[in-house]
């Protein structure tokens, strides 16, 4: 049977280099950062492997300790799991939720109370990130992305969205029948995001000329500051029917033109292996996708024909 190091030593590792500091292992850990510099050390003399290159006072990850990191965090999830069962208290599934930024904001924090009342309390640790995302380094249980990015992990298209020009009632009824003549918010996901559609593109699909009002106006670097400048009354944007058919439902939007466009790309979703099993994460997963198509699929929407970009 082959030793096994230091229980206490492999839980200082863990934590350090998922905190990145010692001091922030010693105070997770209630413990001095020497003590942890020295559990370490212990478990590198075990393994007679280096975790950590010390360089300045530093102390950097090595390929050992790269590779040991994610594996190590999962058991020790794990542990705390079979502690909380064994132990009698109630059990909370523990689930990390990535999406992209503007959902983070608004839409899903808005709607996982339902989820909660559904399925029972969770530990959920829900991210706005942009991608790509560090699935391992973060423990990431499910991503909701705009496009396929991950091939290298299980990955579903789950629907397909378009941007509709929605504003606020008041705005529509100053000038209802010229677009053009309506202050314009733009949306720029910036030189690392993906290309959204354009207050030009939808002029063009529309067979109308756009003129200068294709490039004035507002701009916003994310599709929900976007949405809320559309809903303060500030001009009409370009809006994914994910985001704004709650509004459109309750009134605080209209559309503003029936013309709309679908996204060139997909929202996906991303389970790695490690999660796919889990019973909370499938709960999560079909939740999620139904929250999704019922957006997407919102009567307030409309059936206007969509023409793609």
């Amino acid at each position: 049977m082959v030793a096994l190091p230091s229980l206490r030593g492999l839980q200082a590792f863990e934590a350090a280099a998922r905190a990145g500091s010692f001091a922030a292992a010693a105070e997770e850990l209630s413990i001095s950062a020497a003590a942890v510099s020295q559990l370490i050390r212990t478990v590198e003399e075990q393994m007679g492997r280096k975790l950590f290159h010390r360089v300045n006072r530093r102390a950097v990850l090595t390929e050992a300790g790269v590779e040991m990191l994610p594996r190590l965090s999962m058991a020790f999830r794990e542990i705390g799991s079979v502690a909380r069962d064994v132990g009698g208290g109630a059990f909370r599934p523990r689930l990390v939720i990535s999406v992209p930024p503007s959902m983070a904001m608004g839409w899903l924090s808005e709607r996982l109370a339902g989820f909660v009342a559904d399925h029972g309390a969770a530990d959920i640790s829900l991210r706005g990130d942009d991608d790509p995302v560090p699935f391992d380094h973060e423990l990431i249980d499910i991503r909701l992305s705009y496009g396929p990015h991950y091939r290298e992990h299980p990955t579903e298209e789950i629907v397909r969205d378009a941007v509709y020009p929605v504003c606020a009632p008041t705005l529509a009824s100053t000038n209802s029948e010229n677009l053009a003549g309506l202050p314009l918010i733009h949306t720029d996901w910036g030189p690392t995001g993906a290309s959204f559609p354009s207050w030009r593109n939808w002029f063009e699909a529309s067979g109308s000329e756009p003129g200068r009002a294709a490039q004035r106006g507002l701009s916003a670097n994310s599709s929900r500051a976007a949405l809320d400048l559309a809903i303060s009354g500030l001009g009409v944007a370009l809006a994914q029917g994910i985001y704004c058919a709650q509004a459109l439902e309750d009134g605080r939007l209209v559309r503003a033109a029936a013309q709309s466009l679908e996204l060139r790309q997909p929202y996906c979703l991303t389970i790695p292996e490690r999660s796919a099993r889990r019973d909370a994460v499938a709960a999560f997963r079909e939740w999620l996708v139904e929250e999704c198509r019922r957006a997407v699929g919102s009567p307030a929407l409309g059936v206007a024909a969509q023409r793609r970009l």
